[in-house]
């Protein structure tokens, strides 16, 4: 039995061995089938991720190479652009340089031409003159001859038949004078009573040209004018008002013969007196501001001029012109209290003779309001009168007593005359008017106008008592040539056309400024 059990042991263990042997080998199989799929699928799965990121990648590296393309292509635009401003810039000069050396060449021929033809004409003047002279002599000797008589004795004789021809006119006029002085002695004596009356109870200021600003100290000069002058040029081109800084302890004086202009710089320059921060950006923010401003109170003292003479229902655009009125003169009168003045004795003499005395204030103080919106000396005040009127609703009274101050026009109403003989009682009074300041205000206007008629010519400015006029020209219109030769133009403008004392300088500002804004 032992043999047997050793025998048929090795054989069972064999058989079990084969059976694992089989058993294991079917497991493995399996497994490895497993495992060969799952493999595969990883390797689909890597083959997906790997194709998805190679596209990412493609796109990323696209798109890279799309960004640098557009910059390289923006610096290349950017570079372009710079070289051709550069090559405009350059011809422009070239251009420019060429046109002067023309101008140069033609003025050397004019000046060359118009030399030999002075002194040409000053020959043939003098050769003129001697024969004058002797033509003068001889005809005196022919005349002493004719008429026996010397020069000096025909002078005596014709001085004394003036003489006693004087004498009989003179008395002639004298007895005129005493028989119509019997006849008008009641009226005269009116007359001058109503004179005395107006020079002693209105009151008229003495206009000026100069406006005078008080400093907090003298330190405050310095921060006027700035570094080099930079900040009083800004003003002065800003407002058109000459700023004079002299000795005179914490004051400066605003000069300009336009009061509007004037008050305005003003009001700018206390404004940055005040705030401190003097600059020129600060500067035309703080005029344009002052200049907002002024045209309030030109409205406040329209509305003022109103109520003092008790008038209602003037539209707003005639208290406007009428509020102008007040930086106006005529021969040195102000133009708005003149208009009150005519409009209360216009509504007194009304009063007393039983007409309308509303209506002949309101015609009284609107006789004048073309003064307020006339812009040059050229324009008709009467004309630009009736047409303000008469487009803001006021009635033929009023529109045919401003017509009658520009010209022979029919009179319709009593009233139009009431109003003519109150502005003959305000202007004509003594003492009422001065012409020299009004032919110096309008010697100046006519000044700035004339510059301003050029063609590129933005804005002018009389300063220093007419003595320099600065223009300021656009630049895109007027080159750095072109405004040489509109100062040589401007000035022989002013020679042929304008009669005043001494020179007047011709200054022309070329200003190019860029803005930009960042957002």
């Amino acid at each position: 039995m032992n043999v047997i059990a050793y025998i048929l042991l090795p054989i069972f263990l064999l058989i079990g061995f084969l059976i694992g042997r089989y058993l294991l080998a079917k497991v493995g199989r399996s497994k490895l089938r497993k495992a060969e799929e799952q493999a595969e699928e990883l390797l689909k799965e890597a083959r997906r991720e790997a194709e998805r990121l190679k596209k990412s990648k493609i796109l990323e590296a696209k798109d890279e190479w799309y960004r640098q393309k557009q910059r390289f292509e923006q610096e290349t635009r950017q570079r372009r652009s710079e070289l051709n401003r550069l090559e405009r810039q350059i011809a422009a000069r070239e251009a420019n340089m060429d046109r002067r050396a023309d101008l140069l060449k033609k003025q050397e021929k004019d000046l060359a031409r118009l030399r030999s033809e002075i002194l040409a004409r000053e020959k043939e003047l003098e050769s003129k003159k001697q024969e004058l002279e002797q033509l003068i002599e001889q005809e005196t000797k022919k005349l002493e001859e004719i008429s026996g008589l010397t020069q000096e004795e025909a002078k005596q004789r014709l001085i004394d038949e003036m003489i006693e021809k004087a004498r009989n006119e003179a008395a002639q006029i004298i007895k005129d004078i005493r028989d119509q002085a019997r006849v008008t002695a009641h009226r005269e004596a009116k007359e001058m009573i109503i004179q005395a009356i107006q020079k002693t109870a209105i009151h008229h200021a003495v206009e000026t040209t100069v406006s005078v600003v008080h400093l907090p100290n003298d330190e405050m000069k310095g921060r006027i004018i700035g570094r080099e002058g930079r900040n009083i040029r800004s003003f002065e081109m800003a407002t058109g008002v000459e700023v004079i800084v002299d000795d005179t302890p914490e004051v400066v004086l605003l000069s300009c013969f336009d009061p509007i202009r004037r008050e305005t710089a003003k009001i700018a320059l206390e404004k940055l007196i005040s705030d401190g921060r003097i600059h020129p950006g600060r500067i035309e923010d703080v005029v344009e501001k002052a200049r907002e401003e002024m045209e309030e109170r030109i409205i406040e003292v329209g509305e003022q001029a109103v109520l003092e003479t008790g008038i209602h229902g003037i539209h707003f655009e005639l208290v406007k012109a009428l509020g102008r009125l007040k930086y106006r003169t005529s021969y040195g009168q102000n133009v708005l209290q003149h208009s009150i003045e005519v409009a209360h004795l216009a509504g007194h003499m009304a009063s007393e003779l039983g007409l309308d005395p509303m209506l002949a204030k309101r015609a009284g103080l609107l006789h004048d309001i073309g003064k307020g919106v006339q812009k040059s000396s050229d324009q008709n005040a009467a004309e630009l009168g009736v047409e303000l009127v008469k487009r803001y609703g006021e009635g033929p009274v009023v529109q045919n007593t401003i017509a009658s101050f520009g010209g022979d026009v029919p009179i319709i109403s009593p009233i139009v005359v009431l109003v003519q003989a109150a502005n003959h009682i305000s202007i004509y009074r003594p003492g009422a008017r001065r012409e020299t300041l009004e032919e110096y205000v309008q010697r100046l206007r006519k000044l700035e106008e004339l510059a301003q008629e050029f063609e590129g010519v933005k804005r002018a400015f009389a300063i220093q008592a007419g003595r320099e006029i600065r223009i300021i020209v656009d630049p895109e219109k007027v080159d750095d040539s072109t405004a040489d030769q509109l100062a040589i133009d401007v000035a022989n403008r002013i020679k042929d056309e304008l009669k005043y004392p001494g020179q007047i300088k011709v200054t022309v500002i070329r200003e190019f400024r860029v803005v930009d804004y960042a957002k």
